[in-house]
């Protein structure tokens, strides 16, 4: 075959993996699927194991590697990039501990498993531990986007991701460095951790400052700045992953995800192409990096593991990941369900894929050490746990959200004041996915400091409020002090958003009128206080416990879906609820009344209960649904 032959053949294959990918991205779109599964199946069928089109020698040992490596470099970086300060503060204990104490669970523990399980030596146990710590951005990212969970949870997993995916790929290195050389002594270890972390932590820095000096001080264009604003960046992406790869061997890994996490916080002017521009790019990276190292994957290798290999997989996904989930993420800040949500979703992505790929290379082929055996075992047990996990978690990762129900729609409340404040409380203490937005930075730190999710910007700007979930809001509340911003954030809501539930916080009486006049439930501030001091004047009990309401007491408003529920009496129905709720109201046709016992319910009636805050939330489950 020509050069020129072997060069047609080659720009094929590249059209073909890319047209590929886009594929795959648009069927991930269509079904709500996680991307990386359609990018594996794709690679498969044109591999070895498929149609053959793609092997290893397809681009070279050489190439393969740059190829990947740089690949990798743009693939942190932009998750880096993505990873905002405000983001980490929503749940900052348990990303601290996801990152530390949880992934030495993981390494050690897949480690042990391995080595119990498939009889490998310690070395190769501890090298496939260490690459099977992350999970990665590249499944991460994906998975969150059709599974729109509540920013701390979502929060959490994308920082644990990028932080192990860094730790994952240096530990990797050491290790595999380390069985180079025979030197086993734990000082050795942190020398060449430390000097890869610390080189990469360094260029990222150095290489972060110009990019940021640059675009800050320097007219970079006058006609298109945003173009080379772009091609600045992601120069700097690869820029710093080639330098500090170039003096010790994956450090440019920790160099990339550094000067992303400083670019993606530093306030970048034209911010918003750089972040569209890199998305772009990355989507294209992604998949033909996922698509390659997929169509190398020898299914051999796979059913050589046995019994041995499945139980590796049951280790890591069924017993691991939920140990040390639930270990780092105590506290409070995560329910039950969400914590076992975050158990059940942590697929590994490209960097085990990548590395591992890279590793059985240099065990087949360099003269010291030659470990073909190793080699096989290494690549077959990280594909083998990256295949299921992507598939069952990642594939499914929707199903499972949906049936342990952590996909909330969200409370949008507009004004952090003291209004607002309160009433994100109590909601949250129901369980209610909130999120506050507030102009006033002051405020704003505040809000996040006592752990409330709190957006900076202006409700009355379209995009701040679309940024912040409008469109996937049940509910939207216009609480600030200003009626001006509150009637402006109904009309958007109603009008651009189409949002089912808008209420707004009419501070002058005589405003009402015109909140009304859009079809706003209204709250007058005057008539809200005159209403509490009645009550308390009158009915001092009954003020005393509501303002218990989302604590130790709770009334809740639900439509009547269960069809065995139709037609029985509200004496029979509630005899069967639980102790400490009762029926208060039944709503029929718009008019609501205090139901006597021979009252018949029927479906589509709302009816209203009043009770112990665990035992109201337990009639819900057993009549209906929140209204």
């Amino acid at each position: 075959m020509t050069g020129a032959e072997a060069s047609g053949d080659l720009l094929i294959l590249v059209a073909m993996i890319v047209g590929l990918g886009v594929l795959s991205q648009l069927l991930s779109a269509r079904f709500r699927v996680p991307s990386v599964l359609f990018l594996i199946t794709a690679g498969v069928a044109i591999g070895p194991e498929g149609l053959g089109v793609l092997t290893i020698d397809s681009f070279g040992e050489s190439g393969l590697s740059t190829i990947v490596g740089l690949s990798v470099a743009i693939i942190v970086f932009e998750g880096a990039f993505h990873l905002k300060a405000e983001k980490i503060r929503e749940a900052p204990a348990a990303v601290i501990r996801l990152t530390t104490v949880g992934a030495a669970i993981a390494f050690l523990g897949t480690a042990g498993a391995v080595r119990f399980f498939l009889g490998a030596n310690w070395d190769i146990a501890l090298l496939i531990g260490a690459l099977l710590v992350a999970t990665g951005p590249t499944v991460i990212t994906p998975i969150l986007k059709v599974v729109p969970v509540r920013d701390r949870v979502a929060a959490t997993l994308e920082t644990e991701g990028i932080v192990n995916d860094v730790t994952a790929a240096i530990l990797a290195v050491v290790l595999f460095k380390s069985m180079t050389v025979r030197e086993i002594h734990a000082d050795v270890y942190l020398q060449l951790f430390a000097e890869r972390l610390g080189t990469g932590l360094l260029v990222g820095v150095v290489v972060a400052a110009v990019v940021w000096a640059v675009l800050q001080y320097v007219d970079i264009s006058p006609d298109d700045a945003p173009r080379n604003a772009r091609l600045l960046t992601l120069a700097g992406a690869i820029v710093a992953f080639g330098t500090a790869d170039y003096v010790f061997a994956e450090a440019g890994v920790a160099a990339a995800a550094t000067a992303g996490l400083i670019l993606g916080n530093a306030n970048l002017p034209y911010e918003e192409e750089i972040e569209a521009f890199k998305g772009d790019i990355t989507l294209l990276v992604l998949s033909f990096v996922f698509i390659t190292l997929a169509a190398l994957l020898e299914f051999d290798q796979l059913f050589a593991l046995g019994l041995g290999g499945v139980a590796v997989v049951v280790a890591v996904m069924l017993v691991l990941r939920p140990f040390l989930v639930f270990l780092s993420t105590r506290g409070g800040r995560f329910t039950f369900r969400e914590r076992l949500f975050m158990s059940a979703v942590g697929p590994r992505g490209i960097i085990p894929a990548s590395v591992a790929t890279l590793f059985a290379i240099r065990l087949q082929t360099d003269a010291a050490p030659t470990n073909p055996a190793g080699a096989d075992l290494l690549v077959g047990t990280v594909f083998l746990v990256i295949l299921v996990t992507v598939v069952l978690e990642g594939g499914l990762a929707r199903q499972i959200a949906e049936t342990l129900d952590v996909i909330p729609m969200r409370v949008l409340i507009i004004g952090g004041g003291r209004v607002g404040r309160s009433l994100a409380e109590r909601l949250e203490a129901r369980g209610e996915n909130v999120v506050l937005i507030e102009a006033d930075k002051t405020v704003l730190e505040e809000l996040r400091n006592d752990g409330f999710t709190a957006r900076e910007g202006d409700g009355t700007d379209t995009e701040v409020l679309r940024e912040a979930g409008v469109e996937n809001a049940k509910t939207v509340v216009a609480a600030s002090g200003d009626d001006d911003v509150n009637l402006l954030v109904a009309q958007l809501a109603k009008s651009n958003f189409d949002v089912e539930n808008v209420i707004a916080r009419a501070n002058n009486p005589s405003n009402a009128s015109a909140f009304e006049d859009l079809g706003v439930q209204t709250i007058s501030a005057a008539e809200s206080t005159a209403w509490a001091i009645d009550n308390r004047i009158e009915r001092p009990a009954l003020s005393d416990w509501m303002s218990e309401l989302g604590r130790s007491g709770d009334v809740q408003e639900i439509e009547i879906t269960d069809e065995d529920l139709v037609g029985q009496r509200i004496v029979d129905v509630g005899g069967e609820l639980p102790n400490g709720v009762l029926i208060a109201l039944v709503s029929r046709n718009g008019a609501s009344e205090v139901p006597t016992p021979d009252v018949e319910l029927q479906a589509g009636d709302h009816i209203t209960l009043i009770g112990r805050t665990e035992a109201v939330q337990e009639a819900i489950n057993q009549c209906g649904k929140p209204v």
